[in-house]
């Protein structure tokens, strides 16, 4: 290795690294049908079902911040997160596994109160918590959730079938996760200053919750269904509108158009972007961790979900050589630019 230039993970990124560390990794079994690459994995266990399996970390300090942070809605948000992937499938999740890795500065009440979360959590989306693991750490708190769902094999959707002319659909409205953040940030600082300050929060209930406490979106797993569409492609939205588009673009090898005027947002966030001099588009498209669904469909099914107060289509898929553009108001086309969450 002393011969040898090595490389920086903040060049590669998360994806980039993936790529790296498991690019001579091939599937061996017959009914391992997807592994690595999309919101979960992919097993077959019989003609007309697959099993999905999905799996990921929060860390503190990075992930989330204790100061603000309350145990039960990191139990229940660890929990979320982990649904929305399979969600992201198209599919139902059934059960979890929890592994923790705690300091001996956590008593036996803070983790009962995350599990409260989880057990909060495992009821709203009917899951079982079925295993884990844990153990102790020398810097923190950190909680790693597999989630196993089910889905038709006819019904999945990967981030790769994406097709020309195909309508970009979200679901909900974005940015608010992000502004949320924003605001406890702010009041973090306030109360580091001076700790007799309470924080001041009434008025900002919506964002704060889509950042503490997120729901994954099964009802319009649900809703699809009940229409009788299939999306064609499909992830959740966790590091910003921008990058999950381009991840579509790029396992579709296609592009994308939005329309910036269609993307959604609840009147709060956009109010409140302003108050921060924050564009709400950029807060949308960069912001991160809404955990909406986007995701695309034929033309042939917007007749299906037009009604759809949850549903917003937001722009169309491309050939791969037109760029994927952002469209503002007046016609004009920018590049689109991922420049959310980077995990190095």
């Amino acid at each position: 290795m002393e011969n040898k230039k090595l490389r920086d993970l903040a060049e590669l990124g998360e994806f980039g690294l993936i790529d790296v560390l498991t690019q001579d990794f091939q599937l061996k079994n017959k009914n391992s049908i997807f592994g690595i690459g999309d919101d979960a994995a992919e097993i077959r266990i019989n003609e007309e079902e697959s099993l999905l399996v999905s799996t990921d970390t929060l860390v503190e300090g990075i992930h989330f911040n204790l100061m603000y942070m309350p145990l039960k809605f990191l139990g229940y948000k660890a929990v979320a997160v982990n649904v929305s992937d399979i969600c992201a499938m198209n599919g139902k999740a059934e059960q979890i596994t929890v592994s923790i890795a705690v300091s001996s500065r956590f008593p036996v009440e803070a983790l009962e109160e995350l599990y409260e979360g989880i057990h909060a959590a495992c009821e709203h989306y009917q899951i079982d918590l079925i295993g884990g693991d844990t153990t102790s750490s020398l810097s923190g708190l950190m909680i790693s959730i597999t989630a196993i769902g089910r889905v038709n094999k006819n019904s999945i959707a990967y981030r790769s079938g994406a097709k020309e002319n195909d309508l970009i659909v979200v679901s909900g409205d974005l940015g608010a996760s992000y502004l949320g953040l924003q605001v406890l940030e702010r009041e973090k600082e306030v109360f580091k200053t001076n700790p007799n300050i309470q924080p001041k929060l009434d008025g900002y209930d919506y964002l704060v919750g889509r950042q503490l406490k997120p729901e994954a979106r099964i009802d319009v797993v649900d809703q699809l269904s009940k229409a009788g569409v299939i999306p064609t492609s499909m992830i959740d939205i966790s590091d910003g509108l921008a990058s999950e588009l381009m991840h579509i673009a790029k396992s579709s090898t296609c592009s994308v158009s939005i329309y910036s005027e269609k993307i959604p947002f609840d009147e709060k966030t956009s109010l409140t972007a302003i108050d921060f001099n924050l564009d709400p588009i950029t807060c949308a498209l960069n912001g991160g961790e809404d955990y909406e669904l986007l995701f695309t469909i034929s033309q042939n099914d917007f007749e299906k979900i037009k009604t759809n107060p949850n549903l917003s289509v937001i722009g169309h898929i491309t050939s791969k050589d037109s760029g994927n553009l952002l469209i503002d108001k007046n016609g004009t086309a920018v590049n689109l630019k991922a420049q959310g969450w980077k995990h190095f």
